[in-house]
């Protein structure tokens, strides 16, 4: 890996994620990142769409809390598509 390159989850990507569940339970949620959510005023999570391995709920979105995640890991990289920063004035206001 180039130590140069900042490693970020990246839309699209699938992950496979193990975080705690219930009492003395680890959960793991196996799709693909969709984003990041606030919950609430001081907690973000993670958007994942649930792949294959969950059955009956498969292709529902899951949102994992970031402080109850133990590790990811990263199946299937997609490439952070850079977009243009239009910063031009598409009207005016005054």
């Amino acid at each position: 890996m180039n130590k140069n390159k900042k490693m970020e989850l990246t839309e699209g990507s699938i992950y496979k994620i193990t975080s705690l569940g219930g009492r003395d339970i680890l959960l793991e949620t196996e799709g693909v990142f969709r984003g990041f959510i606030s919950i609430g005023v001081d907690e973000t999570g993670l958007l994942m769409e649930l792949g294959k391995s969950h059955g009956a709920v498969s292709g529902k979105i899951r949102i994992v809390p970031l402080h109850v995640i133990l590790l990811i890991d990263v199946l299937d990289v997609k490439e952070n598509e850079k977009k243009e920063d239009d910063r031009g004035m598409s009207h005016y206001v005054g």
